[in-house]
């Protein structure tokens, strides 16, 4: 049978015209409905996790079968095969990551037939993102460059036809208002999911909400999208899975005494006339198909087949059941057209809750230090493409180390990546993937120097392991070292250098050899005891560099004895004249005042604003089942499930003191595991606190989460506020809900929100504000508290399907995480976020550091150098890549909610990068935005009964210019928060 099969597909692709169509896709190729009846759209689909229970490549190949039998190009492969066969069969197509493997490897005559099914809307595009990412610990600059990635293979390969009209995060645990923003500001139609509290979901069932228009920005009245949850998570009906992989009966028929064509179509009629009454139109969209299935699609396809042909006999005799292939885009265009309303939606949909003890809360800060891995790899992405943009590196070698690195970060956006909700083998692998990923791109980030700098000769080398204060460089001596800062950010900054070094007495100079005043500052003791680092640099070197885009500093030794720094300790602090308990740590900006005898910060004086803030550890002792039964269920990699009250680490705190010209530490020792250092910068205005986080203990069988509180007298009401992937705050009511009453039988895991860059609490007078490293779980249980879960480890799996217990071990010990929280105490400001924004953005991008044994010092190639000092001061650089080889793409933003409306005009910019040509596009880069026009939908309760269907156009006149025209006409402005994207020809 196989080889007749083969022979028909080999004769489909010989027939197949050559030129392929541009236009037949689109909603005409959608398939016919009826009024009159239940239109059900059939929406073949698998669900293909880029890396979980097995590595990207062992579930592309197949290997590893006992672990999850899985093949995604066996997939692939049969599905083609199969849709070649039958002009009315559909399928969707999610991971761009997989599809591109797997596309590269066919032939020239299998391309031009995948070609002529996706020109035919038969293979659809789905999301078409690099993979379906996570939406609560992803950061928006990442998701959109992995939207661009996706979409740009797809438009390259097969032009307008398979660019997606619909997200589809079915799998995501939560999701984010900002990732609908996203899909808006692409001109994506709508999205669908199949994750919702479970509460929540019980309630829009009866209540015919399960979609809804959701406003997903505070700010753009054009936000508004189109949101479906599915009926029964996203796998088929119960009964009727045909895969290889499932039990369930297919649909026999014929002359035999087996034959069960009449239960079947009675059981499926069932099904639908049941799920109808939950939706309020004459469409119900149902899905075929769950993960990784397809791998022999035409056991799925031929009962499918006859799924459709025998319900629709029935209309026959009065049924009124319309079953057809469809896409979701053809869907949710049915809906478009009946010209109903919708109910509403302005919140997120976090946190998730499956059942009463199960809040999946616990992967907001699982894997610490991998989080951490991949923002590094997002800094050192956005570096190396704005300085391959700036040298203009177009090489095959170049091209091809930025792709690799761009792929990797696609990849670790992932719902089953970022989160930590791997097996442990998937998260090394994830780890060594983005690792080669960042030492092949960092040829062009030196490459890209040596022409920007005309240093041919200097290594620019970057050290991966500053984080434990060592650099192989400076290891021995940092004479004659030149460090070389880029500036990722728009415009210059100013910020502190730290270098590792050995204790010498040290000169810094700039590029004039203007001396930099600088200071030597003692490495932690924790961290001179960490296994496995060498501790021939046990101090750093500390400077304040300002930087435009790129600026050179020389580090040389003095031949003269280093002056001893004050570290002191507790003996000789200087004691307040009111409380003999209390000694201070202050500059010209800050004033931190802790108590002498317990080592605990005790209040914090700073913008001429006071409070009492005491900051310390805590620990939860995880829930351990031993099933995955609701009421064991276990604390693990998704879930957060404390056991009984929090145990607060109120001891006394080992302590000294760094007391230096521009920077004063206090270093605390917790205890033999958690230690921190306070840090507070001249001239900086927020205060650092460093922490030091394992092996976290598990002698007495029990896993712990470990959390930083800071308690203050801010009367904060039961609200706390927590950004949405980087971008707009949303307010959180303690145990509330937008839509619902939700079930609090897990109070503590329940008001757990995700945190991806800062947090906040306020009163009618002041504001404090947390900023952090990586994503992390965050809440406020009490008034006066803002909490910060930072490392996890526990013995229990959670039964949700990673099979492992999050129990992460490094020279086989627990793993030790290091991250920073940075914390603002300011007055309420009329315009929220302003300050903030400006902040995160330089915690997020700081200065990207290149290393340098040289006798000289490199000199700037300044006509090599766009000046973005120019941008309005809430403007900012999201993007400066390259595009193709003569294009370059180009994202500014205006950060600031308060930062009003900012204009600028583009055209020094534009000539400074050689263009020729200019135009504006969608948020991802794929799409002229002119072309934009996605489906308006219409609320409920306005009163309004449209007489035809209505659009969204884009929300303003995009730019379009070349280089003949006058300057005038390169003048953009930019509303409060909006990012607008171009692509620059040259």
């Amino acid at each position: 049978m196989n080889y007749f099969n083969g022979i028909l597909v080999l004769f489909v692709l010989a027939t197949l015209n050559i030129v392929v169509s541009e236009h037949v896709c689109g909603f005409e190729s959608c398939p016919k409905t009826k009024s009159n009846m239940i239109n059900v759209h059939l929406v073949p689909h698998s669900h293909d996790d880029v890396g979980w229970l097995k590595t990207v490549d062992q579930y592309y190949y197949g290997s590893n079968n006992n672990i999850q039998h899985a093949g995604v190009q066996y997939i692939l492969d049969t599905v083609v095969e199969e849709l070649l066969k039958d002009s009315r069969r559909r399928f969707i197509q999610v991971e761009t990551s997989f599809f591109f493997k797997w596309y590269s490897e066919q032939t020239v005559t299998m391309k031009i037939a995948v070609k002529q099914l996706v020109a035919e809307g038969r293979l659809e595009f789905a999301g078409g993102a690099w993979s379906m990412n996570d939406e609560a610990t992803v950061h928006y600059q990442s998701v959109i460059d992995q939207f661009n990635l996706g979409l740009k293979f797809l438009k390259d390969t097969f032009g307008t036809c398979a660019r997606p009209r619909i997200g589809w995060q079915i799998d995501p645990f939560g999701h984010s208002r900002e990732m609908a923003s996203i899909f808006a500001q692409m001109g994506y139609n709508g999205e669908f999911f199949a994750r919702m509290d479970y509460v929540e979901k019980n309630t829009r069932l009866k209540s015919l909400a399960m979609e809804m228009i959701w406003r997903s920005s505070e700010y753009f009245k054009d936000s508004e999208i189109f949101t479906g949850l599915l009926y029964q998570h996203y796998g088929s009906p119960p009964g009727f899975c045909f895969d290889i992989h499932c039990q369930d009966d297919p649909i026999i028929d014929g002359k035999s005494y087996d034959n069960n064509v009449d239960k079947r179509v009675d059981d499926f009629i069932a099904y639908v006339t049941s799920m109808s009454k939950s939706f309020r139109a004459n469409h119900i969209m149902v899905p075929m198909g769950d993960d990784f299935q397809y791998e022999d699609a035409e056991v799925n396809f031929k009962n499918m087949d006859k799924l459709i042909k025998y319900v629709n006999n029935r209309q026959l005799e009065g049924s009124k059941i319309n079953l057809f292939y469809s896409t979701p885009s053809c869907y949710l265009y049915e809906l478009h057209q009946l010209l109903q309303s919708w109910p509403n939606k302005t919140e997120d949909f976090f946190p998730y809750s499956s059942d009463n003890h199960s809040y999946w809360t616990g992967y907001f800060t699982s894997r610490p230090t991998q989080k951490r891995f991949e923002r590094d790899g997002n800094h050192f992405l956005q570096t190396v493409k704005q300085l391959s943009t700036l040298a203009n590196l177009t090489s095959v070698k170049h091209t091809k180390s930025l792709s690799i690195l761009r792929q990797a970060m696609g990849v670790m956006q992932h719902h089953d990546a970022i989160t930590g909700t791997e097996k442990q083998a998937v998260a090394q692998d994830y780890d060594q993937m983005l690792y080669n990923a960042i030492i092949g791109a960092e040829n062009n980030a030196r490459d890209a120097l040596r022409v920007l700098t005309n240093h041919t000769s200097a290594e620019f080398q970057t050290c991966l392991e500053l984080n434990i204060s060592v650099c192989a460089l400076t290891q021995t001596s940092a004479n004659n070292i030149v460090v070389t800062l880029v500036n990722p950010l728009a415009h210059t900054s100013s910020q502190y250098v730290r270098v590792p070094v050995t204790e010498e007495n040290y000169q810094v100079t700039d590029e004039n050899g203007r001396e930099i005043s600088s200071e030597i500052v003692p490495v932690p003791l924790e961290i001179l005891g960490l296994q496995h680092r060498s501790n021939d640099t046990q101090h750093e070197l500390v400077f304040k560099a300002s930087v435009k885009k790129i600026s050179n500093f020389y580090i040389r030794v003095l031949p003269l004895p280093r002056k001893k720094n004050d570290l002191i300790n507790d003996q000789t602090i200087p004691i307040a004249e009111n409380d003999a308990d209390e000694f201070t740590l202050e500059n010209s900006l800050i004033r931190l005042v802790f108590t002498k005898s317990t080592g605990h910060l005790k209040a914090v004086k700073m913008n001429g604003v006071s409070e009492n803030i005491h900051q310390s550890f805590a620990i939860y002792k995880g829930f351990q089942g031993n099933n995955g039964i609701s009421k064991n269920r276990s604390s693990g990699a998704y879930v957060f499930r404390p056991d009984g009250e929090i145990q607060v680490l109120s001891d006394k705190i080992e302590y000294s003191i760094y007391n230096g010209k521009n920077v004063r530490e206090v270093h605390q020792h917790v205890n033999e595991w958690i230690s921190q250092v306070i840090r507070i910068y001249d001239g900086v205005n927020r205060v650092e606190f460093e922490w030091l986080i394992g092996p976290i203990p598990t002698d007495d069988g029990v896993g712990k989460e470990i959390v930083t509180r800071f308690t203050s007298n801010v009367y904060s009401n039961g609200t706390f506020y927590t950004d949405s992937n980087g971008r707009e705050m949303l307010k959180r009511k303690r145990n509330q809900r937008e839509f619902f009453e939700p079930d609090m039988t897990e109070e503590i895991s329940g008001n757990y929100h995700p945190v991806t860059a800062q947090m906040y609490i306020q009163d009618d007078h002041k504001r404090i504000t947390l900023l952090n490293d990586r994503s992390q779980g965050g809440t406020s249980l009490e008034d006066g508290e803002l909490e910060l879960m930072l490392h996890r480890r526990l013995l229990n799996d959670d039964a949700f399907g990673v099979g492992e217990a999050l129990n992460e071990e490094q020279f086989g010990k627990g793993l030790i995480a290091r991250g920073k929280v940075f914390l603002i105490l300011n007055a309420v400001p009329e315009n929220p976020n302003c300050f903030e924004r400006l902040t995160h953005h330089e915690l997020h991008l700081p200065f990207c550091k290149f290393f340098s044994k040289t006798n000289t010092v490199p000199s700037i190639v300044q006509h090599m150098m766009p000046d973005f000092n120019d941008f309005p001061e809430s403007m900012e650089l999201l993007s400066l890549e390259p595009y193709s080889t003569n294009k370059i793409l180009l994202r500014l933003e205006n950060f600031n909610s308060c930062g009003g409306i900012k204009s600028y005009n583009m055209h020094p910019l534009f000539e400074s990068l050689r263009g020729r040509q200019i135009w504006e596009v969608t948020l991802d880069g794929n799409m002229p935005l002119r072309q934009m026009k996605r489906f308006k939908f219409h609320h409920d309760g306005t009163g309004i009964i449209p007489s035809s269907v209505s659009y969204f156009f884009t929300p303003h006149k995009p730019l379009e210019a070349n280089y003949t025209m006058d300057a005038s006409k390169f003048s953009v402005t930019l509303l409060p928060m909006q990012i607008r994207t171009f692509i620059v020809h040259q």
